[in-house]
């Protein structure tokens, strides 16, 4: 956030528990240290755990750091209710949070563009100004991102449906390669990397969401549960015809989700291509899609173990995938189909 705002030319103090992540930090361009002396700012965002929300609102709003503030917490209930109970100021406070991040942590993994397009959902209460939800909204706005205006409740329950409850499913599949035998790990294609991706992340910044927003995500982990017992006893007992309704289920609910500009996922066709892997290789694929006037709409790229080539897939219209394989293969690259 503090990249995307230095971009535009905004001034950002930076302030930490850690000294060297201020120091970090600040060497990276993200903004300067926080002086004792400093005015208010137009906005404090407070990054840290749910839990410690509310404490750190309070502190800050004793201190007089900003006119308004707002969070990245991935719960707001918690946070909104315990800062109620501490006696904060919750005219001037709008709960938040951008949907987007990744599995590292830390300044050293900080993106200026990685909320550009991404939805950032704000939870105003009754008692919230509207100047203050104006202040949050240009915020959100300035780092390129959507904001979307959600009940606390009503947020906690979906982002246990579209991240917390995907985390700890994703968890439990990268779990099952703990003990794998090697001969396993080296069949291990795409699939199971981008199942398990998030599975990488921080298990000690995970447990303090999962805590602080325990009911909603344990029911979505309850009815995913259930869909693999039944399956694992479908499967058992030869019913094909149920494991096929989950299949279909589940192709059904993954182009459910929207994809570039809120098309459906679905919308895109795929082209793939087999290329070395070396300097340049891909800089010239996409040189080779702009020549063909074609526009990629997203990619993926999987690596072949043990080989020095990889699979790139390129996501484009319908009507551009045929034009872009025929200009891929006139220069040479292998496209299957």
């Amino acid at each position: 956030m503090a990249l995307a705002l230095r971009e535009r030319g905004d001034e950002v103090r930076l302030t930490d528990r850690d000294p060297v992540s201020v120091r970090m930090a600040t060497e990276l361009g993200a903004g300067v240290p926080l002086e004792d002396g400093d005015g208010p700012a137009d906005v404090a965002v407070i990054a840290v755990p749910p839990a410690a929300v509310a404490a750190t609102l309070l502190d800050a709003q004793k201190r007089g750091l900003a006119r308004v503030y707002t969070d990245v917490a991935s719960v707001k209930s918690r946070p909104l209710r315990e800062a109620a109970e501490l006696g904060c100021d919750l005219t001037c406070y709008v709960a938040g949070h951008p949907l987007a991040g990744r599995e590292r942590s830390g300044p050293a993994a900080a993106r200026g563009d990685l909320f550009v397009g991404r939805p950032w959902a704000l939870c105003p209460t009754p008692k919230t100004l509207p100047e203050a939800v104006e202040a949050v909204t240009a915020l959100a706005e300035a780092c390129g991102a959507q904001t979307v205006v959600v009940g606390a409740e009503e947020h906690d329950r979906a982002v246990a449906l579209v991240s917390h409850g995907p985390h700890v499913a994703a968890a439990a599949v990268a779990a099952r390669l703990e003990a794998a035998p090697e001969v396993a790990l080296g069949l291990a294609g795409q699939g199971v990397r981008d199942v398990t991706r998030i599975a990488a992340s921080d298990p000690s910044l995970w447990i303090g969401i999962l805590s602080s927003n325990a009911e909603p995500v344990a029911d979505v982990i309850d009815a995913v549960a259930a869909d693999l017992a039944a399956t694992a006893a479908a499967l058992r007992a030869g019913a094909e015809t149920d494991v096929t309704e989950l299949l279909r289920r589940g192709g059904t609910g993954r182009r459910r989700l929207p994809g570039k500009h809120g098309d459906r996922a679905g919308t895109y066709a795929v082209v793939s291509v087999l290329i070395p892997d070396r300097p340049g290789e891909l800089a010239l694929l996409f040189q080779a899609a702009g020549v063909a006037g074609v526009n990629i709409e997203d990619v993926t790229i999987e690596h072949s173990p043990g080989r020095p080539v990889g699979v790139v897939e390129l996501s484009v219209t319908p009507a551009a995938a045929q034009r872009l394989a025929d200009e891929l293969r006139a220069r040479g690259w292998s496209v299957p189909g």
